[in-house]
């Protein structure tokens, strides 16, 4: 029998360490589901491509693996790209593999035949469309490393159908690395950078989505261990108004240093512009990306004191390293630091709805820390606009997904879905707005089919309320419209997929309902009744 360029692909994929594939089945992509079947790789099918994405990014962050989405090809890739840019501000190395009217009848006005690559390139690291099935392994490949490198992020492949049933006997699983090509710190680089942040008052390292995945986590509290100075991950839309980051913003405002390792000198910075930052405040910077760098010093100009390119991950390693051969310093400092990152204000353990039949957020979310507290695996998904923010202020958990920089809801089931895909034993619970929920409920049905069992907390205000705080805020009261949804049983809309359901109307019914549903083992719905309060803002 002839190799296929879908053999191939699969063949390649499991080389890359790639043991399963978020996907939705169309015409143009049946040559891969048939080659999985022999290539040890499952197919975890989904009931959207966007979701399918979502699935690979929330997979990837926890596993530190690529994650993989398999689409078909026109109107199933337009579906998909919508998620990309999600992955792509939360760094995320994800390939999304899209189906594609064969090679040669592009121009012809093929089936589904659409300008795929175009459409992803925005989005995504690189896109590209596979020229023949000889050229499958080496393309995915290629894809693998540099959704890999540097600064991480989504790669979109088209593969055409000719491609994928075309004969690659001729060729073999390419015998390369498929590993991220490290971008090195010099350790002279390393030393001097860290003398600088040494010789200030009030340094702060702040770190990008990359520092915030499980491998991120350790190499930062290594440094910030070996150093003394504190490392801060940030990854939220709200930039410094990020709840889960308690006070910071306020010590932040006192630094006199700050040394960027891949972290963006974004919106979620204030561009390094006073009052988030103090009008002298040096910046040094690490990052994978030249642009960045010519960003930043069109920011703050020769506040911009030293640079240097080279990878987060690489970065940490020279930096602790060489931080170890000196005393740690700025205790004290970083110990104010994490003063303010840990404060939450002790009325939020009395909060009350002042509404009948409702929760305040912080009220129907305290019942969950015990359970996430139970395993040293569970993780926390957070989406949506206010209750999320919420969720991400109260909650703690080993692992924690949340939608990321972009900003874009609707992401939390599929999200449970990829992080239940390489957790299979620890608690996964999920925090979403009943806005959020309306984006991918079919998602419940993929959960069921796959034995993926989740706890999703639905906060039901009947609105999209961060928009509605919006207009109360910037128009007021009388020009507030357009937001409102309907207070829908959504636990009914789980059981229908073949979840678990339960409706919670009072603070007392909720931390059984929680433990019925965790014990379900079913993806549950716990749809609660919620004051629709605006998002925390903490301040000391």
């Amino acid at each position: 029998m002839k190799t296929r360029g879908a053999d191939r692909l699969i063949g390649t994929l499991a080389k890359a360490g790639v043991r399963r594939i978020f996907t939705v089945s169309g015409n143009h992509i049946m040559p891969v589901f048939d080659a999985a079947f022999d290539g040890g790789i499952e197919l975890i099918h989904a009931r959207h491509e966007a979701a399918a994405v979502h699935m690979a990014d929330a997979s990837t962050r926890i596993a530190g693996e690529i994650g993989v989405a398999l689409v078909t090809g026109g109107p199933g890739h337009a579906n998909a790209v919508s998620a990309l840019y999600t992955a792509l501000m939360c760094e995320s190395p994800v390939l999304l593999l899209s189906g594609h009217a064969s090679g040669r009848e592009i121009g012809m006005g093929a089936f589904q035949e659409m300008r795929q690559a175009d459409i992803a390139a925005p989005v995504s690291k690189a896109a590209w469309i596979c020229s023949s099935a000889a050229a499958l392994g080496d393309d995915v490949a290629l894809a693998v490393r540099v959704a890999q490198s540097g600064r991480p992020g989504p790669v979109h492949l088209s593969v055409p159908f000719d491609a994928l049933e075309g004969d690659a006997s001729t060729t073999s699983v390419p015998t390369s690395d498929l590993a991220a090509l490290p971008i090195a710190l010099d350790g002279q680089t390393a030393d001097s950078l860290l003398q600088r942040l040494r010789g200030t008052s009030r340094p702060v390292m702040l770190v990008g989505p990359m520092a915030l995945t499980r491998r991120g986590r350790a190499l930062a509290a290594a440094l910030e261990s070996a150093s003394g100075i504190p490392v801060v991950g940030m990854e939220s839309p709200r930039g410094l108004a990020d709840p889960s980051l308690g006070a910071f913003a306020e010590v932040l405002a006192q630094a006199d240093c700050v040394l960027l390792i891949g972290k963006r000198l974004d919106f979620t910075l204030q561009f390094g512009r006073s009052p988030a930052f103090a009008p002298k405040c040096a910046f040094l910077q690490i990052d994978a990306d030249a642009t960045e760098i010519d960003r930043s010093r069109r920011a703050v100009g020769d506040r911009l004191a030293a640079t240097a390119l080279a990878d987060t991950f690489s970065s940490f390693a020279i930096l602790t390293h060489c931080a170890s051969q000196y005393r740690p310093a700025h205790e004290t400092w970083s110990a104010d630091v994490r003063d303010a990152i840990r404060y939450r204000p002790a009325a939020w353990e009395q909060a009350r709805s002042t509404k009948p039949q409702t929760l305040h957020p912080a009220e129907a979310l305290r019942p969950l820390q015990s359970l996430l507290g139970s395993h040293p695996d569970s993780a926390l998904v957070a989406d949506g606009g206010e209750f999320g923010q919420w969720a991400q202020a109260c909650l703690k958990a080993p692992h924690r997904v949340i939608n990321g920089v972009a900003g874009a809801i609707g992401s939390a089931l599929p999200y449970a879905i990829g992080v239940r895909s390489v957790l299979p034993d620890a608690p996964v619970v999920a925090v979403l707005g009943d806005g959020t929920f309306g984006f991918h409920p079919a998602e419940i049905d993929t959960a069921v089919r796959h034995k993926f069992p989740f706890v999703a907390i639905v906060g039901n205000d009947a609105r999209w309320n961060a928009e509605y705080q919006i207009q109360l805020r910037d128009y007021g009261t009388d020009r507030a419209h357009g937001c409102g949804l309907l207070p829908t049983r959504y636990d009914l809309v789980s059981t229908a997929f073949g979840g678990h359901g339960e409706l919670v109307t009072e603070a007392r019914e909720l931390p059984a309902a929680v433990e019925r549903a965790h014990r379900s083992r079913l993806p549950a719905c716990v749809n609660v009744m919620i004051e629709g309060v605006a998002a925390p803002r903490i301040r000391r």
